[in-house]
């Protein structure tokens, strides 16, 4: 028997309002920090997950069964890995408890590292389409 297909949604509005109610206000403060520390990112669905972009995707988020988490991308966990001593971490995943408060300072600082390594990529990216133009 085929599983069927789970929805994939269209914004961050809808991801959030298909969690169950507890976890909605939580996954909303995420979001909400997120936006105040990359404010001019833009929101999006990316792999089925709430993100947020810049010239490209620098950070996702998703609620799971247990936890919620954030994907910053492996050099990130690698750059703040001793503030993330507290949490469970993957080669580019930091999870946090539901029954814990969302440890906003850390994000807000994980989210601007991610926007400025967003930024540096862009310009490299610039520059080679530069050279590669003026071949």
């Amino acid at each position: 028997m085929e599983k069927p297909k789970s929805k994939i949604p269209k914004n961050i509005d809808e991801y959030i309002q298909s969690l169950p109610e507890g976890r909605q206000a939580i996954l909303e403060k995420l979001r909400l920090t997120i936006q105040k520390a990359a404010p001019s990112a833009t929101e999006t669905i990316s792999y089925g997950m709430p993100a947020f972009k810049g010239s490209s995707v620098f950070i996702w988020f998703a609620a799971a069964k247990n936890h919620y988490a954030i994907y910053p991308y492996p050099k990130t966990i690698l750059v703040f890995k001793d503030k993330l001593k507290p949490y469970s971490i993957s080669k580019g995943t930091i999870q946090f408890s539901y029954d814990e408060p969302l440890p906003v300072k850390l994000v807000m600082e994980i989210v601007k590292f991610r926007v400025q390594e967003d930024k540096k990529k862009a310009i490299l990216k610039n520059e080679k389409a530069k050279k590669k133009k003026a071949k």
